[in-house]
């Protein structure tokens, strides 16, 4: 199966949130399940400067977008058993920063547009094109639109993974010529119009052959209109093409076993590097260096359905526990000053990086204990997947991936692998967090298999990748995948259940008598009962299933064998016909007629003999009749 996965950024080429850590994880797996896998992004400056010297120039075209007639480069380079190919435009490209341009629709107008035009220079014609989100929304739209005028375009099908529905690309509508190049027809029939607004993504939804959220909880939340942002219309005609797959995360680089960027190495069952690096991050964040205090972490971006108002809410709460808080992130101004006023009421106890570090952020996930998740919203997340990987808690609000994931602790019966809790409310919230802070106070033993079970879980991508493989397979019509383990146990299974070859002519050469040993081994109820109770038996099981020497005989040849075998016992007239004599009658009727068909050859014989009888007594009344007229006249 040929896949060209389409995104806007992909680790570690580059970065700004969990999508370049699904397009940098997803394909090298698929590629392990066997598929044949290419990955198109384009060439970012910053990708430029860290990689340039690894880029193969591959060709250059030019690429039609309504009246801008632009150049387009074609780099590649292989890793992770993926060719991954970049678009280069100078123009679009060469920025500081992957987003938040004024241009951004043109930017990734072109950028779609480019895919299309470009599919001839890749090493392979697509059957399945994966697109995500709105900044590669367009290539369905384009494959759609250039479908009707070449007919090669018509064979690809397209799947689009939406990893956050709240950012949909919406445009005035009467820039649809002018800055995406098509036709006002797109609008006017509704396809790409929403509430007055051009929206890529809903087009992508219409035209797309399956549509797939990062998590099974956030595909029925879609359909719902709090979590859908204006799509859940869009979202219920489409259920039947929608599709929720679990993201995963690298488990091999997710390692605490073998990560270098962690001070100490640890694992599930020896965790004491964990209590060094706990106490290497207190000393790198100046929290006060207690051992026993447990450390509740964030890693976020400080945005609203990160459910940061909760905190804001129950702060003072909180830290009347005996626990520690360290938050990492940027965004929002009011969050970022709350938080900050926050680390001046508690110094020592309450630290706060409103930056991002890659090195503090893997110090954070390694030396914590628990980590907190109070999303209004998450479509999957992967904070609480790699938490768990090293050993960290996670505390969340059951929506999206952070209910599929995270099962709540019952520690009674030493299950689940977090806490969590359901209700958007700080108070509910509190008591969760109170429960997670003392059960790791009051019961060390519990929270360490608690968190042994935590680090166990399984979130790699081949789970992931399998699922994917299925959906390419639906939408294709391929049967995939097909191990070769699969048909050789097949194959052996065909083997233990009988060939055809050995006893066809067991069927064939010998009389009922001799079949019917060969019955009794595969189905012993039928010797047990008389023909009566034989027949029934026989129809109601198919005949591969009790005999598989049926496949080279027609049933009517199987079947007087199992019916006639036990009337050799209660019908002997059976015993002196072979089956070919007796096969008629059952192929006529069921056992039970044969008693009749005796009857009535019975019957005939007594009519026959009581004729004779007849002719008998007439003949000698007639002789006595004639004796006598001769007495008469002789007297």
């Amino acid at each position: 199966m040929k896949i060209l996965y389409v995104t806007s950024e992909a680790v570690p080429f580059c970065k700004t949130g969990g999508l370049a850590d699904v397009a940098g994880s997803l394909p090298p797996a698929l590629a392990e399940q066997g598929a044949e896998v290419a990955v198109v992004l384009p060439l970012y400056q910053r990708v430029r400067d860290r990689f340039g010297s690894q880029l193969k120039f591959e060709c250059y075209d030019y690429v039609d977008l309504a009246w801008r007639h632009n150049y387009c480069g074609l780099f590649s380079m292989e890793k992770d058993g993926v060719t991954w190919y970049f678009l280069d435009n100078e123009q679009y490209f060469n920025r500081g920063t992957l987003y938040g341009q004024s241009d951004d629709g043109e930017r990734f107008a072109f950028f779609s547009r480019a895919v299309v035009r470009m599919l001839d220079h890749f090493k392979f014609w697509p059957e399945v094109v994966h697109c995500n989100d709105w900044q590669s929304a367009l290539v369905p739209i384009y494959l759609k639109d250039d479908g009707v005028r070449e007919e090669r375009y018509r064979s690809i099908k397209t799947v689009v993974t939406i990893h956050n529905i709240e950012y949909q690309g919406r445009y005035n509508p009467y820039v649809l010529g002018e800055l995406f190049g098509l036709d006002a027809g797109w609008a006017k029939d509704g396809t790409i119009l929403l509430d007055g607004d051009a929206n890529l993504l809903k087009g992508a939804i219409l035209c797309a052959d399956a549509v797939n959220a990062v998590s099974p909880t956030y595909a029925n939340e879609l359909k719902m209109p709090y979590f859908a942002h204006r799509m859940e219309g869009v979202m219920r005609q489409c259920s039947n093409k929608l599709y929720g797959v679990l993201n995963g995360i690298d488990m091999k680089l997710y390692d605490p076993r073998t990560d270098g960027r962690i001070l100490t190495s640890f694992s599930a069952e020896d965790l004491s590097g964990k209590d060094a690096c706990k106490a290497e991050l207190q000393r790198m964040v100046g929290l006060r260096e207690e051992p026993h205090t447990p450390i509740v972490a964030m890693v976020s971006r400080l945005v609203s359905h990160k459910g940061l108002d909760l905190i804001c809410e129950v702060l003072h709460d909180m830290m009347e526990l005996p626990m520690q808080l360290v938050v990492l992130g940027t965004g929002d101004q009011r969050y970022e000053d709350f938080f900050r006023w926050a680390a001046q009421q508690y110094p020592g106890r309450v630290s706060v990086r409103l930056d991002y570090n890659e090195d503090l952020s893997m110090a954070i996930y390694a030396g914590a204990d628990l980590f907190l998740m109070p999303s209004k919203s998450e479509p999957c997340g992967l904070s609480q997947m790699i938490a768990m990987r090293y050993g960290t808690v996670p505390i969340v609000r059951e929506t999206g991936g952070l209910k599929d994931t995270v099962q709540p602790c019952e520690s009674w019966r030493d299950a689940g692998n977090g806490f969590s809790f359901a209700n958007y409310s700080s108070g509910d919230m509190l008591h969760v967090i109170r429960e997670a802070v003392y059960l790791y106070k009051d019961y060390p033993d519990v929270f360490s298999r608690l968190r042994q079970r935590a680090m166990s879980c399984d979130f790699s991508w081949a789970r992931s990748a399998r699922e994917y493989l299925r959906i390419y397979a639906t939408i294709t019509g391929q049967a995939w995948p097909l191990h070769s383990s699969t048909c050789r146990a097949a194959e052996t299974s065909a083997e233990d259940a009988a060939p055809v070859e050995e006893t066809a002519p067991v069927v064939d050469a010998a009389p009922a008598e001799e079949a019917a040993p060969a019955e009794e081994t595969a189905a012993p109820v039928v010797e047990a009962a008389p023909a009566k109770e034989t027949a029934p038996a026989v129809e109601a099981a198919p005949a591969k299933e009790t005999a598989p020497a049926v496949e080279a005989a027609p049933a009517e040849e199987a079947t007087p064998a199992v019916e006639a075998a036990p009337a050799v016992e209660t019908a002997p007239a059976v015993e002196a016909a072979p089956a070919e004599e007796t096969a008629p009658v059952v192929e006529a009727a069921p056992a039970d007629e044969k008693p009749a068909k005796k009857t009535r050859k019975t019957a005939s014989k007594s009519t026959s003999k009581a004729a004779k009888a007849e002719k008998k007594s007439e003949k000698k009344t007639s002789a006595k009749k004639g004796t006598a007229g001769k007495k008469k006249s002789a007297e």
